[in-house]
């Protein structure tokens, strides 16, 4: 069974950055991988999406902001993200694309002043 290990979150003021990292237990190398999160009270949403050949689509509200990457010879995927805000508050996850069946623990990002 597919293992997924988030991290990197933290509490970030507004403005601040954080890079949050997703390794999975399986080789990544052939699938597309995205980040989700979670905020409190809302149903999880999709952040952003990595191809297979590094070809990266984001939701419209975090263009310019959010920058996923990968790493497949270490089965990790990346989130870099800039300029926070409030409403980023989320858990963040990471899962490939179609979703396995499992989901990792998640990450809490906390933006407040």
């Amino acid at each position: 069974q597919v293992r997924l290990v988030e991290s990197g979150g933290g509490l970030e003021h507004p403005g601040g950055s954080l890079r949050l990292s997703c390794t999975v237990s399986t080789s990544i190398s052939g699938e597309q991988m995205g980040w989700y999160r979670q905020a409190p009270g809302k149903q999880r949403e999709w952040v952003a999406h990595i191809t297979s050949d590094g070809r990266a689509n984001y939701a419209d509200s975090l263009k310019g902001r959010f920058t996923i990457s990968r790493d497949n010879a270490k089965n990790t995927v990346f989130l870099q993200m800039n300029n926070l805000k409030p409403e980023d508050t989320a858990v963040y996850y990471c899962n490939r694309i179609p979703i396995w069946s499992v989901w990792g623990q998640g990450t809490q990002v906390t933006v407040s002043s």
